[in-house]
Parts: structure tokens; sequence; C-alpha cells
């Protein structure tokens, strides 16, 4: 097969899926990984993909979300780091909401308080929480099969019938002009209703998200506690000015 068939065919794929490994465009081209790698770092030079861990992603729009596949692989270790410091600011016998996301996700296994009530609009957060024995509620509404995040009217909703003690948000994106952002408008309506119900607000953000912007606001920096493995030197004082943060 010639480089430029193969090169339509990986975009074709992707186009499709929105995140391929590079195993499966192995098999998919009868091709070897060495080969592939070496499509995927020319056309990501040509701008028309983005490399990850173990495969490659369309270039990101502001209004595009990253589907849990893609964000499973994206920055793991800093995620963990995030994602311990965040669980051990739940205390015993608190009621937290819990937003979908892989990295409230990584969470869950570090959750230690005792009596926890969690309210989620992730589907796999919930099938986790209820593996480790903690109570939890799911949130009704229209499911992403995207991102197995619940959104919509109905989930708003049923968001309304809870009080939370502390919340914990995910974002795309930190800008301390723009404030907390993410992609999907109505998943931002999910976020910003949960932070008004809740005492305290966490974002967990690794330190790629910072001085990123995405299309839909969520709120100000300085309406929530950031939760992020570092911030880069270049945003240090701007972001600390605004909110508190919790760093690793």
């Amino acid at each position: 097969m010639l480089t430029e068939e193969r090169y339509k065919l990986i975009i074709q794929r992707l186009q499709e899926c929105g995140v391929v490994k590079l195993q499966e465009l192995a098999d998919l081209l009868g091709a070897s990984e060495s080969t592939i790698r070496r499509d995927l770092i020319d056309l990501e030079g040509r701008q028309l993909l983005k490399r990850i861990h173990g495969g490659a992603t369309l270039l990101n729009q502001k209004s595009q979300e990253p589907g849990m596949d893609e964000k499973t692989f994206k920055n793991v270790q800093q995620k963990n780091v995030v994602a311990r410091m965040a669980a051990k600011e739940i205390l015993d016998g608190e009621c937290i909401y819990l937003d979908a996301g892989t990295t409230t996700m990584a969470m869950i296994p570090y959750i230690e308080a005792k009596d926890v009530t969690v309210v989620t609009n992730g589907l796999s957060h919930v099938e986790a929480l209820v593996s480790k024995r903690i109570r939890s509620y799911l949130l009704g509404g229209m499911m992403k099969t995207h991102t197995k995040a619940v959104i919509g009217s109905i989930a708003l909703q049923n968001l309304d019938n809870f009080r939370f003690d502390k919340c914990f948000l995910g974002t795309n994106g930190v800008d301390v002009e723009m404030g907390y952002t993410t992609p999907d408008p109505e998943e931002a309506l999910i976020k910003r209703r949960a932070h008004q119900l809740s005492g305290k607000t966490y974002v967990l953000a690794d330190s790629s998200k910072i001085g990123e912007v995405t299309f839909a606001k969520l709120f100000e920096l300085k309406e929530a506690i950031l939760i992020t493995e570092s911030v880069p030197e270049r945003s240090r004082r701007s972001i600390a000015q605004k909110t508190k943060i919790i760093e690793g």
C-alpha cells in the first residue's frame, strides 16, 4: 500500500472513531507498528492529527470533547497524583458530587473516608463506586456515548434534589482570564449547577490543561480550589492571585 493511501485511511478512521490505537492501525493497514508510528509523526507534522500514548486523535477543536478512551491514556501519572490529593479532601460522613471524567474517576480507589455518599453523572464512576461499597446515586438523563456522562434537562432536575458538602469537577481548560472551560455547553450546565449546590468546589486539572481555553465557561477561577500536580512557572503567580491551589 502506498504511503498516501495509508494516510488517507488513517484520517478516515480517525474521523469515524475520534481516536485510534497504534496496533489497531497496524492490523487495519497490514503494516508494522514502526511504519504506522512514522506515518503518525508525519501526519502530526502536517497538523492533521495529534499523537497520544499508544495511538492518535484528531486535533482538538474548542467545541470538541475528547472521548473516554482517548483521555484514559493521556497524562496518566499526573492524573493519579491529582486524584490522590483530591480524595484526601473527602471527610467521613460527607455528601459529595463526583463529576464524570477520567481524573475524577481516578479518585475512587483513593477514597478512604467512611460513610460517604456520592452523587455522580458518570456511568463508569457509579460502577466503580458500587464495587467499592460506597453509597452512590447516578443522575438520570441523556447519556453521552462519547464520554459516558449524563447530561441534559432531566439530569439538571435530578441534581436539584441534592445538596453537597463538596463537589469535584473536571475541566478541559484553566485560564486566568477565561476561567474554567469545557467543550460541551450542556455538560458545563451540569458542572455549574453542582458547583452552586456545593459548600466547597474543587476543580481537578493536570498541568496540560493550564493555559487552555475551550468553548463553554464553567465559572471564574476564584470560585473553586484548583487541584493540580504542577503549575507551570509562567502561570503560577497569576493563578495564585486568583484562587487557592493544592499542588503535588
